[in-house]
């Protein structure tokens, strides 16, 4: 009976230590899975997650914020040893997340806000990309024009952007902007190029429109194709985030003629640290870890 006893609190033991023993299992949530770089940090995950030995279960909603609520508390009852939010605006689910708390489940951020009730979160600073950016932009614009912004303000880092591009122009009295519009998510580079059209057709004298800023690079690209294919040359667009097909349309020559690259690896990473930590009974680094992210023209692309 000794013996046994042992056996069964040794097991207990190695229930709880994680690593190689593949008991810890994290939850990687998102309701933007079909986005490249939101793909792109969800494939890092996984893979880190497997090198440690930790399983990953994924879980995606396709753009629905309701569901990934509901979603969240299945994993959460699922008693699961970590959550990850990927691209998700956490004030979304705060109840959620402060039941994962009380349920003693660290919850985490890859590209995501950082609210109480979380460990941290991982992103690039997205005040200073949008700076940096804008500033290109309205270098390139010669601080004068006419300004499409096109953006998705329930994703915590695109509306960071575009509070600072707002900022930003209250200083440039020479530039205004013709509209804003979010573009739609799932599919944001074909609703993009059609609400680019839209405005192509309502703005058809050349300078009408000057320039795109876009929030990020899909809405970028979908925005640059639209224009492209109208024959406007008068025309320059702006993402961020650095993508392959981005990067590809500013070395071609496209409308497309900046962006900035974010580190979507280094933020996983980031995050997979934390976590260790986390499981080791340690604290994390910080609430809001940056990786660096740099400006990506058709000069140095």
């Amino acid at each position: 009976m000794t013996a046994l006893l042992l056996a069964v609190a040794l097991t207990a033991c190695g229930d709880k230590s994680g690593g190689k023993d593949g008991a810890k299992t994290i939850s990687i949530l998102t309701p933007y899975l079909s986005s490249v770089t939101t793909n792109e940090m969800v494939e890092s995950l996984k893979k880190q997650a497997a090198d440690k030995g930790w399983k990953a279960n994924v879980v995606d909603t396709k753009g629905d914020m309701g569901q990934l609520a509901s979603r969240m508390e299945d994993v959460i009852s699922s008693k699961t040893d970590a959550i990850v939010l990927v691209s998700t605006d956490p004030n979304q689910l705060k109840s959620q997340i402060q039941r994962a708390k009380d349920k003693s489940i660290p919850v985490f951020g890859a590209d995501s806000g950082y609210i109480e009730g979380m460990v941290m979160n991982a992103t690039s600073d997205n005040k200073e990309m949008s700076k940096l950016i804008s500033e290109h932009l309205f270098q390139t614009i010669g601080d004068e024009g006419k300004l499409v912004i096109l953006t998705h303000r329930p994703h915590p880092g695109v509306l960071a952007r575009t509070v600072q591009l707002d900022e930003l122009l209250k200083d440039k009295p020479n530039i205004s902007k013709v509209t804003e519009q979010q573009v739609e998510v799932p599919g944001p580079i074909e609703n993009a190029r059609k609400q680019m059209e839209s405005l192509l057709l309502s703005n058809k004298a050349e300078g009408s429109i000057t320039a795109v800023w876009a929030g990020w690079d899909e809405a970028a690209i979908g925005a640059a194709q639209a224009i492209e294919a109208a024959g406007r040359k008068d025309i320059v667009v702006t993402g961020i985030d650095g993508n392959s097909q981005a990067v590809d349309m500013i070395k071609k020559g496209s409308p497309l003629v900046a962006t900035v690259k974010q580190n979507f690896t280094g933020m996983t990473e980031i995050v997979v640290k934390q976590i260790e930590l986390v499981f080791a009974g340690q604290p994390a680094e910080g609430t809001e870890l940056y990786a660096p992210a740099s400006l990506v023209t058709k000069d140095n692309g």
